[in-house]
Formats: C-alpha cells, sequence, structure tokens
C-alpha cells in the first residue's frame, strides 16, 4: 500500500474510519470522504491520531459528477459508502436504493472512466440471509430478507456486472459481523457495553437467539486490504470471517463477565425484527480468502471484546452514547 493513491468512501463510519488510519499508517496516501453536511462534521475520522495526515474530501456518493471527480487519479477505491442499519431501511428503502445501488453504480462508472486500478466493492453477510447451510460460502443462495439486505445486494450486481462487461478490476468484499471501537449502538455489541458500562441493571435488547460470526474491525479491515493487494481476487466474490459462531445471548454473558457486572437482559419488542427478516443464523466460511490471500483473522471473541470494551470504559467514548434510546 505504500505511496499507493486510496479512496476510501464512508471513511468517516465505523470500518471507514479504521480502514483510513491503517492505511495511513501503512504510508498510503489516502483521501477520505465524509457525507456532506453544513457542520464540517467528519465522524469518525474526527477520532483518528493520524488525521492530519489525511486528505478529507466532503460530498455525497449519490453524485454521479462528484464520484468522477474524487475517483480520478485514485489507485485505489474502497467502497464503504453506504446505508446500513437494517430497522431504518424498513422506514425508507428509497433511500438504500439511492445510496447503495446508485452509489455503488456511480463508483463503478468513474472507475471504468478512469481506468482505477482496483476496487473494493464492500458488501454485507445479511445478503446471505438465515443459514440454508453452514458455514456459509460465497456460493450460498442470496437472500433479500430487508430492504437493506436487498439493496446490497443488487450494489454488489452492478459492481460486478462492470468487471464483466468492461473487465474493471473490481473484488465484492463480503465481511460478517464487524465490532470494535466507535461502533455505533445500532449494532448489538456496542448496544449491551454502552448500557452495562452507564450503569444500567436491565439491558434492552432483540432476539437473543441469533447467532452471528462477529469479527473485530482490525481484522475486517486486514481483510478488505489482503483482497486488495492480491490479483487472484478480482472477479471474486469473497467472505470475510472467523469461522466461529456464537448466539448474542452468550455475546451478552461474555461481555457481562469481562466487565464484572450481573446485567440481565429485558427484550424489546422495537428490536425485533418482523418474523420474515429476521436473519436467524450467520456463519462464515473462510475458506476462500484463505486460499487466495493466506489471510488469518487474529482476533478471537474474547480478545476482541476486551479491546471494544477498554474503548467503551474511557468516559470520553461513551458519553458519545446515548443509552436510553433505541438507536435504529
Amino acid at each position: 500500500m505504500k505511496n499507493k493513491k486510496i479512496l476510501v468512501t464512508g471513511a468517516d463510519g465505523f470500518i471507514g474510519s479504521h480502514l483510513t488510519e491503517i492505511l495511513v499508517n501503512m504510508d498510503a496516501e489516502v483521501t477520505a470522504l465524509s457525507q456532506y453536511n453544513s457542520f464540517n462534521y467528519w465522524g469518525n475520522l474526527e477520532d483518528l491520531p493520524n488525521l492530519d495526515e489525511v486528505k478529507v474530501v466532503s460530498g455525497d456518493i449519490r453524485d454521479a459528477a462528484f464520484c468522477r471527480n474524487i475517483i480520478k487519479d485514485q489507485d485505489i477505491v474502497f467502497n464503504l459508502a453506504a446505508l446500513i442499519a437494517i430497522p431504518y431501511s424498513y422506514i425508507a428503502p428509497d433511500a438504500y436504493i439511492d445510496t447503495n445501488v446508485k452509489g455503488a453504480l456511480n463508483v463503478a462508472q468513474a472507475a471504468r472512466e478512469h481506468g482505477t486500478e482496483r476496487v473494493i466493492q464492500i458488501s454485507t453477510s445479511e445478503v446471505y440471509g438465515t443459514a440454508c447451510y453452514v458455514p456459509i460460502d460465497e456460493k450460498h443462495p442470496l437472500q433479500p430478507q430487508s430492504p437493506y439486505s436487498a439493496s446490497k445486494i443488487g450494489a454488489d450486481n452492478i459492481a460486478m456486472s462492470f468487471f464483466h462487461a468492461f473487465e474493471v478490476p473490481i473484488t465484492i468484499a463480503r465481511p460478517f459481523n464487524t465490532y470494535g471501537p466507535r461502533q455505533s449502538a445500532r449494532a448489538v455489541i456496542p448496544t449491551i457495553i454502552s448500557q452495562i458500562a452507564a450503569g444500567m441493571e436491565e439491558v434492552m435488547l432483540g432476539d437473543l437467539t441469533a447467532t452471528r460470526d462477529f469479527n473485530y474491525v482490525t481484522d475486517t479491515c486486514r481483510g478488505l486490504i489482503a483482497l486488495a493487494q492480491s490479483e487472484k481476487t478480482i472477479g471474486e466474490v469473497v467472505n470475510i470471517g472467523s469461522n466461529y459462531e456464537i448466539s448474542i445471548s452468550d455475546v451478552f454473558n461474555k461481555i457481562n463477565k469481562i466487565m464484572k457486572k450481573n446485567a440481565i437482559v429485558k427484550q424489546d419488542p422495537k428490536r425485533i425484527r418482523p418474523q420474515g427478516s429476521e436473519v436467524f443464523r450467520l456463519w462464515c466460511d473462510n475458506t476462500k480468502i484463505k486460499e487466495l490471500c493466506g489471510f488469518t483473522p487474529e482476533f478471537d471473541i474474547d480478545k476482541g471484546l476486551e479491546k471494544t470494551i477498554e474503548w467503551f470504559l474511557d468516559s470520553k467514548n461513551l458519553s458519545k452514547y446515548k443509552q436510553g434510546i433505541y438507536n435504529v
């Protein structure tokens, strides 16, 4: 990555900010796209210790002309810009199509026009829906169980069509559930940690029986970079995961134990997905990324949770979370 000109869209988000930080530490020339707002606020980028080495650009992935402008002269594009909250996709599905599908199209069009060296289109394990078989490999059927997952299936297919039709060097990266510092409370792990850290004895959650393949954010970013560094991944869909399955209930118990608390769970009806939309089981088969890139995760769930909890216990970080509000 040294001296490569790299654009990270969605850099102001959770994974994007970590990816930006890691790439700068690898001596890449990073341009970070933050969604435009009149406050000149750059989201999670504000917390980067090496922000002065990042070129931050404000704009909107939905604007095709803007995408053509920022992608010009870039060697690699990591497209993380997306709306990702599943509950909000029930409320505003149009916004998910505009941002996720049209955004992927704009990036692919601009990369084709400028002859970009590599494009990594970030997908999600949600496109698989509830597992038909486990572990889930890249040949697993795609099941649009929410407007969000449908929009990401569309984005993946738009991106891949540019590989087949125009030979744009695109890779679809499909991370399973990522967690770690800076993640919003719309995700379950920061929801649990932030409530317990705030002294709440009853933690409000949704379905506890669902299982996930959780991955510490540094591992997800390392996986994305490994995909960009390998010629073998061009035109491929590749999972990023740990090949380890755990229930939400067991994650809650682990966090309770690490934090040395005795909190209990109270189920909040607002946090329950519609029956046909709940993804009850996700378990990653990570064979392909191992074979193509030699990539393996470094963090197990216990080590990752310990580092995440440590970050949340810093009062400066915890103060950013509103524990009494369901974060859609």
